[in-house]
């Protein structure tokens, strides 16, 4: 598709040209043409009056007679040099627009680009490559803006956790009648804010992996069922904590060639997900689903509606339905990004809905 850009513009160049060379010689032809019927028409009336030899316009036309070659190759010659003039002055004006049109280019206005109507090919091109540039130029806005984000997730996830161990290791180190049962809590604590921190490093290394390496996928035909039912039972603990169960409703043995490693990654994501912002005393539902040769997994929880506007930027990258709870459970909005990432990786679809108290996170891959 590049290389036809330059053909494309080669080509429009090559037909104003044409179309500029013809107009030229046309013009030359026609002022010709002209010159020699009016010289033809001259004398013919010239030849139908009977002149006096004292009449001066005689004696004029006797001289012109006499230099016809002259008097006719003057007029062609001067006639030739405006034409030409004009002909050479037009391309030097389509030159200028094109000047004038790039400088609007390099300052990326949102106003379009207008050029005579003989460049009217050149004027779409040039403002799709407008239109590119000021995408290009948003892009570009928008990735600093994201980094500046990066920034300030970084900064703020990691010192909030990090405050608190510095906060109870000093406690540690200037409560010198401090009790064990205490100092315990207080190693406890520390421990699980230093945990805390390093799951957030983690994620934002995982993240930047993603982003920037073109990531070759290992796949290998799983026990599906067994990776979901494994999953499930690794979350006991944090079910527990909001009083959850999980029903897990899959064939047994239903297999998926896929990356293990990464596809457990999305699964893992999508179950924290649906245990964070789940109701207490509620199910997590997960469904999978044979569709023809695609398999369709989905987590289903109770927790409020997500509204459209967020359900279309859940998959963002820092993006949090509720920044203060994804602070405390550790998340800082990539997780879902980072799933999106790796389903598409596997030719696969990820989307989100929300209703009545519902939310849904349905999963599309191919089988094989």
């Amino acid at each position: 598709m590049n290389n036809n850009i330059p053909r494309a513009i080669s080509k429009r160049r090559s037909d104003i040209s044409r179309k500029v060379l013809l107009q030229y010689c046309l013009s030359l032809s026609g002022y010709i043409i002209a010159v020699c019927l009016f010289v033809l028409l001259a004398w013919q009336f010239c030849t139908m009056i009977t002149w006096q030899a004292e009449n001066p316009i005689y004696w004029f036309l006797q001289l012109i007679k006499r230099h016809i070659v002259l008097f006719i190759g003057i007029p062609v010659f001067i006639g030739w040099l405006v034409i030409t003039s004009y002909f050479i002055s037009r391309p030097l004006r389509y030159l200028d627009e094109v000047v004038m049109a790039t400088e609007k280019l390099v300052s990326c206005t949102n106003e379009p680009i207008i050029l005579s109507d003989a460049m009217a090919s050149t004027e779409n091109e040039l403002n799709r490559v407008r239109e590119k540039a000021l995408a290009a130029s948003r892009a570009a806005k928008e990735a600093e803006q994201r980094k500046n984000d990066l920034i300030i997730y970084l900064a703020h996830d990691l010192k909030t956790p990090l405050t608190s161990v510095i906060g109870y290791l000093t406690l540690l180190r200037d409560e010198k009648q401090i009790s064990e049962e205490l100092r315990s809590k207080y190693l406890s604590i520390s421990l699980e804010k230093a945990e805390h921190l390093e799951d957030l490093i983690n994620e934002f290394f995982e993240i930047t992996r993603f982003n920037l390496s073109n990531i070759s996928l290992s796949y290998s035909t799983i026990n599906l069922t067994r990776m979901l039912e494994q999953l499930t039972y690794e979350f006991q603990p944090m079910l527990l904590e909001k009083n959850l169960t999980c029903e897990l409703k899959i064939s047994p043995d239903l297999t998926l060639k896929c990356d293990p490693i990464k596809m457990q990654r999305v699964f893992d994501n999508l179950l924290r997900n649906a245990v964070n912002y789940s109701f207490e005393n509620s199910c997590i539902r997960i469904i999978c689903l044979q569709e023809n040769d695609s398999l369709c997994i989905s987590f289903i929880n109770h927790g409020n509606t997500i509204p459209q506007d967020k359900l279309d930027r859940i998959f963002e990258q820092f993006y949090r339905l509720d920044s203060a709870r994804s602070s405390r459970s550790g998340g800082a909005g990539l997780g879902l990004a980072i799933a999106k990432e790796i389903v598409q990786r596997h030719h696969g679809s990820i989307r989100a809905k929300s209703a009545d108290d519902i939310i849904e996170f349905e999963v599309v891959l191919p089988k094989s």
